[in-house]
């Protein structure tokens, strides 16, 4: 007989079958994508070391981007309303490849600025197009199980991504500008090619605008938990590398190996408990992977070796895990049909904020001190959990 993952006849089958094939096509274009995702995690180390610019100074960079970012969540969540899944998804894409290009070529600083915040406004445009193409493609019993994938696609790449990334940086930043562009390039390919328009067709269907999302009190309340948890995982590419590099010592090549193992780790375990965590209660998953998140983070306050990262990053990575899919599904369940996208928007909009707010939090508590900075993440993850927890009863009635 032949020898299936996990060792379990079906094992396949189960986890990446019935799935429409269009679905197949967002993944492999986010796979692709995601290998070359180098810039993101290093643009602080970029900052800092490539440009010379000063810890506070990159910190105020970061949060550019992050404002940049906010609208375009916004933006994005109408457009795909609007106009459709497709080409909000394909045109991010390649308005993302022009702007990394001419981030790796800016040199003064309002040019740096200037083309931070632009790219702040494209690169996650895709996010909420992603989003409600899978809740539109995918049926509610699936759904955790796609989103899942999508997760375990995005770290596949990621897990290569880093460790290519890190040595890459030590060549030329501008390798990693151009790699990057280019596979979105290849993914707004893809989308264009093979990816049908799934928004509703008639302009009743497209109706409500954001007041809808914004009196929907539950949304409101989970986006709040999703912000947490944002502040706490935007701190891998705004406060981590910096901290680790600058402070602690480590090179860029080290520092991306260690990372690669957040990959290599949801790579592996991920598909083996995806079903067995989808059965679970939502709410009371999230709010376990949020703990362990925050207690994970908080332990890298002691962290003065590349082992002892790679540690904290198992840690944080084992809730990472118990989270994956799940926020995906909420939205996808809270969400009317003809306002996926303007959910998905306000979802990501809190991504968004924590961008913007990350940098300037975590710059200022590094310059205080690694102890201030990881036990405050540490708490604002537990704090999370607990918002999260008391959500659940409303999630369970919803």
């Amino acid at each position: 007989m032949t020898t299936t993952l996990a060792g379990k006849p079906g094992f396949l089958r189960s986890q990446l079958g019935g799935l429409p094939r269009p679905f197949w096509a967002l993944w492999g274009g986010t796979l692709v994508n995601r290998l070359g995702t180098m810039v993101m995690p290093f643009t602080g180390v970029y900052l800092t070391q490539a440009r010379g610019l000063p810890l506070a100074t990159a910190g105020v960079v970061m949060a550019v981007f992050g404002a940049g970012s906010l609208i375009s969540q916004l933006l994005a969540g109408v457009l795909t309303d609007r106009i459709g899944r497709r080409a909000t998804l394909a045109g991010g894409m390649l308005a993302t490849a022009v702007t990394m290009v001419a981030l790796g070529y800016s040199t003064s600083l309002p040019a740096i600025m200037g083309a931070m915040f632009a790219l702040g406004v494209v690169i996650d445009a895709y996010r909420p197009a992603s989003n409600a193409l899978v809740a539109d493609l995918v049926s509610p019993a699936e759904r955790p199980r796609a989103y899942g994938l999508l997760f375990w696609a995005i770290n596949l790449g990621y897990a290569l991504s880093m460790t290519a990334g890190g040595w890459l940086a030590r060549l030329g930043f501008t390798w990693l500008f151009w790699i990057n562009a280019v596979t979105c390039v290849i993914f707004a390919v893809l989308v264009w090619r093979a990816i049908p328009e799934t928004r509703p067709a008639t302009r009743q269907d497209t109706g409500g605008g954001f007041g809808v999302v914004l009196r929907d009190r539950l949304m409101l309340g989970f986006t709040l938990v999703v912000l947490g948890n944002a502040l706490v995982y935007s701190q891998t590419f705004t406060m981590l590398p910096i901290a680790m590099t600058s402070v602690v010592g480590l090179s860029t090549d080290r520092f991306g190996m260690a990372m690669a193992l957040n990959g290599v780790l949801i790579v592996i375990v991920q598909p083996l408990v995806s079903g067995w965590l989808g059965r679970r209660d939502p709410s009371r998953t999230f709010a376990l992977g949020l703990f362990v998140m925050g207690a994970g983070f908080a332990l890298t306050a002691f962290v003065t070796t590349t082992g002892w990262l790679a540690v904290t990053i198992a840690v944080w990575t084992a809730g990472e895990i118990v989270t994956a899919g799940i926020a995906g599904t909420i939205v996808a369940a809270l969400a009317p049909a003809h306002l996926r996208g303007r959910y998905s928007g306000l979802f990501g909009f809190a991504w968004s904020a924590a961008a913007m707010l990350a940098p300037l939090l975590g710059g200022a508590l590094l310059e205080i001190g690694q102890q201030a900075l990881w036990f405050t993440v540490g708490g604002i993850g537990l704090v999370s959990a607990v918002g999260m927890l008391a959500l659940g009863p409303a999630i369970r009635r919803r």
